[in-house]
């Protein structure tokens, strides 16, 4: 398995466009298909903020992003770890936690001394990463938790 930068491989754009959307929609009501697709051709700009992080190995794994703001109601936070997604034939095997740490590292590269990000369900396996629980509301009618980490080499 090997992470490149979106940039790299930007026919994968569509694929993580339609899982995206898939798993998160709920968090972006109203926001279709096409418009997801449109506002992710940002990642393949030159800035380091937005970028995605995508592991393959022949094949397209999954991702990882890093974000000015993932969430309207906390913009005081930035910038965010987001869109960490591991196809589900793939999971269970160490990805998304190779695509957390390299997102970190390249943002640590970059000058950010902290990330944050808001999970509704995998707080156990970010505060393995490192994380800490910033607060915990409810977001589009979920419960979630905004986490951080504060990063160093």
């Amino acid at each position: 398995m090997k992470i490149i930068n979106l940039k790299q491989k930007p026919e994968y754009l569509q694929i993580l466009a339609e899982w995206h959307q898939q798993e998160w929609s709920h968090f972006n009501p109203g926001q279709s298909l096409s418009g997801r697709i449109d506002k992710m051709q940002a990642y393949l700009n030159d800035e380091f903020i937005p970028t995605t992080f995508v592991a393959e190995n022949e094949k397209l794994l999954g991702s990882a992003a890093i974000i000015k703001c993932d969430m309207e109601e906390r913009k005081q936070f930035s910038p965010w770890l987001a869109s960490v997604y591991v196809a589900p034939e793939f999971r269970g095997q160490g990805i998304a936690s190779e695509l957390v740490r390299h997102a970190m590292a390249q943002a640590f590269k970059q000058g950010v001394e902290k990330l944050y990000l808001y999970t509704p369900d995998q707080q156990l396996f970010y505060k393995k990463l490192g994380w800490l629980t910033e607060e915990r509301l409810s977001y589009h009618q979920e419960d979630v938790t905004i986490m951080s980490v504060t990063l160093k080499s």
